[in-house]
């Protein structure tokens, strides 16, 4: 049976479709929002468990991804709400939780959102004394309105003042995801000051949105920057702005905002 040209034509047109990827070919400039916030457990500093308060410090930041620390998943201290799915809700966009430990009849660990599609996810455990709380690394590689991707990554290192164990996170950080072909940007509450050693590694590979390290702990006065937005490699972004959120009842972090865009 011979084929009309008219079938020919649709024929063509599907297997066009299915075989060719799409391709960035637009100049629209790509940016990216991108926030990293320590949520306290949902608990506000007021201790009232409000998560429309903090549902609101993101909406207002309109982000594009979002990496939140501390982090509780149907714990008995967070009412066995999943703070992430409960945060997700509230701001429209895709949740995922990343647990460090179990805790208190449910877990701890990392919360993403985002408003991109999630293409691949991972939870890296990373290395902790014996004596103190477990941590992770969580990664998606989420695809952009362009078409690109990239990968996001959010965390949080130890916390005690004097431990080594934020050293070796770091180097784990960098032993694992600095070998993503896509770019990528590193979110989170890092317990560390910039002139401190676990930066310095990190910025061999790293680099840092804001140069000057605005103050971002404590919520109400802050007196150090612990908070940070890394991205690599230097040359797939630049930075157009960065903002400090500080909301003292919602958390006793303040919010890390950094809008930055996507080089081709």
């Amino acid at each position: 049976m011979k084929m009309t040209k008219q079938l020919l034509a649709i024929l063509t047109l599907v297997l066009t479709f299915h075989t060719i990827p799409a391709q960035n070919t637009s100049d629209k400039e790509i940016t990216v929002r991108v926030l990293t916030f320590n949520i306290l457990h949902g608990a506000t500093t007021k201790g009232d468990f409000d998560l429309d308060k903090i549902a609101s410090v993101i909406q207002n930041t309109n982000p594009d991804l979002v990496a939140m620390q501390e982090v509780d998943f149907k714990t008995n201290r967070a009412r066995n709400y999943d703070l992430v799915t409960e945060l997700g809700s509230r701001t429209k966009m895709a949740p995922l939780f990343g647990i460090a430990m179990p805790y208190d009849g449910g877990g701890y660990g990392e919360g993403i959102l985002t408003k991109m599609p999630i293409l691949s996810s991972k939870n890296v455990p990373l290395p902790h004394s014996p004596e103190n709380e477990p941590r992770a690394a969580l990664q998606v590689l989420v695809q952009l309105e362009s078409g690109d991707t990239i990968s996001f990554i959010g965390t949080h290192l130890e916390h005690q003042e004097r431990s080594m164990d934020r050293i070796d996170q770091v180097e784990t950080i960098n032993e694992v995801f600095t070998s993503c072909k896509y770019p990528s940007i590193l979110a989170g509450d890092l317990n560390a000051t910039p002139d401190s050693e676990p930066i310095s590694i990190l910025k061999k590979y790293w680099m840092a949105s804001d140069q000057e390290g605005a103050l971002t702990y404590p919520s109400d006065a802050p007196e150090i920057k612990i908070d940070y937005i890394f991205f690599r490699p230097a040359e797939r972004w630049q930075v157009v702005e960065t903002e400090v959120i500080c909301d003292e009842i919602a958390s006793d972090h303040c919010a890390f905002l950094s809008v930055l865009k996507l080089v081709k």
